[in-house]
């Protein structure tokens, strides 16, 4: 674990406007709002805005990280104390607090002088996973295919290929802390290490800052991500889009992104699983006396379904194979049969029905 400093001072949880059990979406939602309202792009000339989006973003790189957030919450509950107090003597520090702390038991390893790590630093750090919803017609749904996505979102500043640093000048290695990103602390009898302040960890300094992104390495844009929709997806399905989604910090691999996908219903179909469900008008007579009738399939051809005499209303018949193939299943065509009864008759139709009636009542 890498404890910093200013954890006992911030609450990055203010910062963000979220409560302290706020879940990890919570807190996704809450930095994308805040960093779109205080981003310099959106606040030009406004020294005001860019350090407030600093901050922001500075509560997401711990808040936005599993394991960062764990060690944050350990440290503020732990407090200042624990790390020394004046004179370099600690005012309640407790073996005992460190057993079953989880991640707290690394901390060991950097504090003692022996066991420093050279390179504990912040480091290359994974982006963020997004999330985007696809609207797909029911038959794409079923067949699959390709599409593209459009997007609004961070991603690798267009100007300085994400190095922050102005067109034609470069990132210096930071002489604080000679590239290593972080410095050590003596507390005492012990050591920890922490972000190097001048370079926030990076191990470069910045000296000319890039106008697009205003030195750190993103930008919000509009993106066009290609999108394979597998055959036979259903409605609120999650497709994993890999390393598409935010751009990583310090050189950290893209985070994911998430597509859920949106299926419009269809007039005529519907399904159950694999099974493709439809309903047909059946005539009185033919589910009565029995008949082939014409099925309608989802590729615009029709197969003949035989129905013996005395079929019932609702009853539900299988074709099979005709339903929704995927990688790895394939179902069925279902219809379910409507009688329909004839809103008016003829003479010789009510003469007709009349006579069935009387046979069927003797």
């Amino acid at each position: 674990m890498t404890a910093q400093r200013e954890w006992f001072e911030k609450d990055y949880y203010a910062v963000l406007t979220v409560a302290q059990n706020a879940s990890a979406k919570d807190i996704t939602k809450a930095y994308r709002k805040l960093a779109r309202q205080y981003h310099p792009d959106a606040n030009p000339n406004n020294a005001a805005a860019e350090e407030r989006f600093k901050e922001i973003s500075a509560a997401y790189d711990v808040l936005g990280d599993e394991e960062r957030r764990r060690e944050y919450d350990e440290v503020r509950r732990l407090g200042p104390g624990a790390f020394g107090g004046p004179g370099g003597r600690s005012s309640h520090f407790d073996m005992g607090d460190m057993a079953g702390a989880g991640g707290l038991g690394d901390l060991l390893g950097q504090m003692f002088s022996g066991g420093r790590r050279n390179g504990a630093g912040v480091g290359p750090r994974r982006g963020s996973d997004l999330e985007a919803a696809l609207t797909i017609d029911f038959v794409d749904s079923v067949k699959g295919l390709t599409t593209s996505l459009h997007i609004t979102s961070e991603a690798v500043c267009s100007s300085c290929s994400g190095s922050g640093a102005r067109q034609g000048t470069t990132p210096k290695r930071c002489t604080q802390c000679g590239g290593r990103g972080a410095t050590d602390m003596n507390q005492g009898g012990f050591a920890f290490s922490t972000p190097c302040s001048p370079c926030g960890g990076r191990g470069a300094v910045i000296e000319h800052a890039c106008g697009t992104c205003r030195g750190i390495g993103v930008e919000m844009r509009n993106r066009e991500v290609n999108v394979r929709v597998p055959a036979g997806i259903g409605d609120g399905s999650r497709i994993r889009v890999k390393g598409r989604g935010a751009p990583g910090r310090n050189s950290g691999p893209a985070g994911d992104l998430f597509v859920i996908c949106r299926v419009t219903p269809h007039p005529l179909f519907s399904r159950d699983g694999h099974n493709l469900l439809v309903r047909i008008p059946v005539s009185f007579t033919a589910a009565a006396l029995g008949a082939d009738v014409s099925v309608p399939t989802l590729e615009g051809d029709t197969v003949l379904l035989r129905l013996r005499a005395g079929t019932q209303p609702g009853s539900r018949h299988r074709v099979k194979g005709r339903g929704i193939a995927s990688d790895k299943n394939s179902g069925d065509l279902i219809v379910t049969v409507d009688v329909t009864v004839p809103t008016s008759l003829t003479e010789q139709q009510r003469e007709a029905l009349l006579a069935f009636a009387k046979e069927e009542t003797t």
